[in-house]
C-alpha cells in the first residue's frame, strides 16, 4: 500500500496548497476514519478520505467604545480572532480549541483599567466542561503551575517554581461515568483548568494532551460562559458539542 504525507494527500483531495493543508490540519478540523489528524507530515496511505471540520464565525457579543466581546469557536487562535478586529487589542486569551467569551479592549485608557482588574484577580470566569468520572461534590484545586513555552506550551503543577492558581469545581450533571461541571478560576494560568483537572482525576473529554480522549469530539470540551469585568458581564451559550453526552 502506497503512502504519502498527511498534508500532501489532503491537498490533492481539496485542490489545495500543501501550506493551507498543513495549516487546516494544525487547527485540528482535519479526521481521517473518524480520528483527529495530529501530525501534518505523518505518512498515511494515499487512498485515505478527509473530511473538514467547518469551524462557525466568531458572533459579537456586545461592543460599545471600550470593550469588545466575542464568542470565539473553537478551532481558531486568540490571535486570529484578534485580527479581524484591527482596531481592537486583546485582553484575555482562550486555548486554540477553547470556546466562548474572548475580551478585546477599543482603546488604551480601558485597556490600562482591564488589565489592572485582571492582574488584581477581580475578573469573575466560569466555565463549563465535560469531564471523565463522577463528580459529586464541590471540590477546589489551589495549586501553584508552571509553563514551559516553547512550539507549543505546556504546564503541570509545581509547587516550588510554580505560580498561584485556584479552580473552583462544580457538579451540574453526572451521566454515566462523565460530568458536566461549572468551573470558576482565579489567576488565569495557561492551561490551568486543563492541569487541575487531570490532577483532580476528572479530566477534560476531548483534551489529547493533558485529558481524556473521546470518538464523539475532536475538540477540548471546555467553554468560557461567563465573564464579568469592571461594570460589564457577557455570556455566550454552549455549543452543540456539549449536547453530545446526553448533557
Amino acid at each position: 500500500m502506497a503512502k504519502d504525507k498527511a498534508y500532501k494527500l489532503l491537498a490533492i483531495q481539496e485542490g489545495i496548497s500543501n501550506g493551507k493543508a498543513k495549516e487546516l490540519i494544525d487547527k485540528g478540523i482535519v479526521t481521517c476514519e473518524g480520528k483527529k489528524l495530529l501530525v501534518a507530515r505523518g505518512e498515511i496511505s494515499d487512498k485515505s478520505v478527509f473530511k473538514i471540520k467547518e469551524i462557525p464565525q466568531v458572533k459579537v457579543i456586545f461592543q460599545d467604545n471600550d470593550i469588545l466581546a466575542v464568542d470565539k469557536p473553537a478551532y481558531l487562535n486568540a490571535s486570529e480572532v484578534e485580527e479581524m478586529f484591527p482596531h481592537a487589542k486583546l485582553l484575555n486569551r482562550l486555548d486554540k480549541e477553547t470556546s466562548g467569551v474572548m475580551l478585546l479592549a477599543k482603546n488604551e485608557e480601558f485597556r490600562g483599567k482591564a488589565i489592572k482588574e485582571f492582574m488584581d484577580n477581580k475578573v469573575y470566569k466560569e466555565y463549563v466542561a465535560i469531564v471523565d468520572g463522577k463528580v459529586i461534590d464541590e471540590f477546589k484545586v489551589d495549586l501553584p503551575i508552571l509553563t514551559i513555552k516553547g512550539k507549543t506550551a505546556k504546564s503541570k503543577i509545581d509547587l516550588v517554581k510554580g505560580k498561584p492558581a485556584l479552580t473552583i469545581v462544580t457538579p451540574y450533571m453526572v451521566e454515566g461515568h462523565k460530568s458536566k461541571v461549572q468551573i470558576v478560576i482565579e489567576n488565569g494560568r495557561t492551561h490551568q483548568i486543563r492541569v487541575h483537572l487531570q490532577y483532580a482525576g476528572h479530566p477534560i473529554i476531548g483534551d489529547i494532551q493533558y485529558g481524556k480522549p473521546s470518538s464523539q469530539v475532536q475538540r477540548v470540551m471546555l467553554h468560557s460562559k461567563i465573564t464579568k469585568i469592571l461594570d460589564y458581564e457577557f455570556e455566550a451559550k454552549e455549543p452543540r458539542e456539549f449536547f453530545h453526552f446526553g448533557f
